[in-house]
């Protein structure tokens, strides 16, 4: 693959960006016009694709940066997590989804959905920067309501939240409710 000048340009200033470039920035760094810096962009990662990199040029969280190709995410994983682990639990995880699919929302909301108190979870997630407060409900006591973080779309490779699957696809279908529903019935002998 030839690469154009302003390819190369592009390459040079998202391989050492810390966070995703947005399309504005490259197009003021490169004086181009941002159509043309998108356009370039959007060629970069077909030829990597093409090619069958080891990486992808991926616009995620309002911008482009460089990740792995995602057939080959286990073998990073295995890589990044060697001798270390920083998995979240499955009360995190829920946390996050219910603020994902829910926000702006408070503690006091999440507590509410999940039955148990989200205080030490909702303090983690925001260490580790996945939500943020984003505002304050009106009425008593005024609560902080959380939101997700750029972070949060970029570990999820997302370009915004109208990305994330409908929940409706997450829950499990009628027969299988239903054959949850039977093994949840007394039997018999009960």
């Amino acid at each position: 693959m030839t690469l154009t000048e302003e390819q190369r340009a592009i390459e040079a200033v998202v391989m050492s960006a810390v966070e995703p470039v947005p399309d504005s920035l490259l197009a003021e760094l490169l004086e181009l016009p941002v159509e043309r810096v998108t356009a370039a962009c959007r060629q970069l990662a077909a030829g990597y694709a093409e090619e069958r990199r080891g990486f992808v040029l991926a616009f995620v969280a309002g911008g482009w940066r460089y990740q792995t190709a995602p057939e080959l995410a286990p073998f990073v994983e295995r890589f990044a997590m060697e001798g270390v682990s920083s998995r979240l639990s499955a009360a995190a995880l829920e946390t996050l989804a219910i603020v994902a699919y829910k926000q702006p929302v408070s503690r006091a909301q999440i507590a509410a959905l999940r039955g148990v108190n989200v205080d030490g979870v909702v303090r983690l997630l925001h260490q580790r920067g996945y939500i943020m407060p984003v505002g304050q409900a009106p009425g008593p006591g005024q609560p902080v309501l959380y939101g997700t973080t750029p972070a949060f779309l970029e570990k999820l490779g997302l370009g915004s939240l109208e990305e994330l699957p409908p929940v409706e696809d997450l829950l499990p279908g009628a027969e299988a409710m239903e054959r949850l529903a039977d093994r949840l019935r007394p039997g018999p002998d009960a």
